[in-house]
């Protein structure tokens, strides 16, 4: 008997149905603002990673050598390797490039609620646009894509903020500081003590009062105040384009998801604007479900020419806490349009009308186990297959199958050569006499 390793997932069935639907929904909405689908490998070169973060994060993969001597690694994100692939082919791409993809994903951490160390995403990122316009178009797909798992308002929100007025307002101190640690403190701050905050604010820089101050002026989320305080081109930049990413989200029919907060920083060094994570309204789901945000600087990095780019990545670990909250979450459970049922030697005819369903698009299941009358009839059930098609000897003799509505029982005989005819979805209503 073998286990499963740790932090993996077996899904089967029932569950992968909901979960299917989950996926196409993000999918066809993607599709809806004129993403395009691409793959991406499952293996990269480490130096994706470590050339970025230093070999310490080889403790946070599943990193190898290869048989050719290669430091490779399973991908632990998508944002390297799409940057990788639009520096391939920079001038050839036609721009905005919109992107979006379905894939698993190798972390080797420490697994709890919504966190395994494989999970699946969907990204969806636009590269060669610094508009307003992006940023917004990013947030109403995802706003759109959560409406269309019957997901409201009271159910979601995105937390809004922009790097550059944390960085700005930071060095607005006449002190030497630490941004990034001061910045990955405030994307903490949620899960620490006001002290403990105010501690890792201190260490990266800031004085006790200094640390006090910044820490109230960040939560109260005004951005005039803000704008004052700072008083930095830096700042009012950035305090202007987040309102005009606000402005163009409302445009677009998705600002009441909307709301500012300062204190969402994203950990993630490589972000360099608008930033935004999504929460469960009622505060039940007690981690971010997913986030996103701009990261301009990361296609030059990997050596191509200055590219802005926006993107955001919903987890299916964390979104299914999210529906399940809710009471959206899709069935858990297969569905069968049709199970053609066999009495004795119809195969031949059995096989036709097998056929003629799936040409219409119907899911079709038949014997293949050589089972009793009985046995097909209960696992017919057992797949919630809507209606039977018993093919007998004693009924093909009159020229008749008979149709079964499993939900009422009831049936009726029908000719054989009318059915399934050109009905895009016979049922014993059609042939009831």
């Amino acid at each position: 008997m073998y286990d499963r390793i740790k932090g993996f997932r077996d899904v089967y069935p029932a569950e992968m149905a909901a979960w299917r639907e989950t996926i196409d929904t993000l999918e066809d909405t993607a599709r809806q603002y004129g993403f395009r689908e691409i793959s991406t490998p499952a293996l990269e070169r480490a130096e994706l990673w470590t050339d970025k973060s230093g070999d310490d994060i080889v403790d946070e993969l599943y990193a190898f050598e290869d048989q050719g001597g290669r430091h490779v690694t399973l991908t632990p994100e998508l944002t390297p390797t799409v940057a990788r692939m639009v520096v391939a082919k920079q001038q050839e791409l036609s721009k905005p490039i919109k992107w979006f993809s379905t894939r698993p994903f190798w972390r080797y951490e420490q697994v709890q609620q919504g966190r395994q160390r494989e999970f699946y995403q969907t990204n969806v990122d636009i590269f060669g646009s610094s508009e307003p316009e992006a940023d917004a178009e990013i947030l109403a797909w995802a706003a759109d894509a959560l409406t269309g798992l019957d997901l409201t308002e009271d159910h979601f929100e995105f937390r809004i903020s922009h790097r550059d007025i944390l960085g700005g307002v930071l060095e607005s101190y006449e002190t030497d500081v630490d941004v990034d640690d001061a910045i990955r403190a405030v994307d903490k701050s949620d899960k620490l003590s006001t002290a403990e905050y105010h501690d890792l604010l201190i260490g990266a820089g800031l004085s006790a009062d200094q640390a006090a101050e910044f820490a109230d002026l960040v939560a109260t989320g005004d951005l005039e105040a803000v704008r004052s305080f700072a008083g930095t081109e830096r700042v009012r930049d950035a305090v202007d384009n987040l309102q005009a990413v606000l402005g163009a989200v409302e445009d677009f029919g998705a600002r009441e998801h909307c709301t500012i907060s300062l204190e969402t920083a994203r950990g993630l060094d490589y972000y360099t604007g608008v930033v935004f994570e999504c929460f469960d309204s009622a505060g039940e789901v007690s981690r971010s479900i997913f986030g996103g945000g701009r990261y301009d600087d990361m296609i030059e990095s990997f050596g191509g020419q200055p590219t802005p780019a926006v993107g955001v990545a919903p987890g299916h670990a964390t979104l299914p806490l999210l529906l399940q909250r809710a009471g959206v979450w899709p069935d858990e459970r297969i569905s069968t349009d049709y199970y053609v049922l066999q009495i004795g030697d119809t195969r031949a005819d059995a096989a036709r009308i097998v056929r003629e369903l799936r040409e219409r698009g119907h899911v079709v299941e038949t014997d293949i186990a050589g089972r009793s009358f009985g046995a097909q009839l209960n696992y017919a059930d057992s797949i919630n297959a809507e209606t039977v098609v018993i093919v007998g000897e004693q009924d093909l003799e009159n020229d008749e199958v008979t149709v079964k509505d499993m939900a009422s029982g009831d049936q009726t005989q029908v000719p054989v050569s009318s059915f399934p005819g050109d009905r895009t979805r016979p049922t014993i209503a059609d042939f009831d006499r």
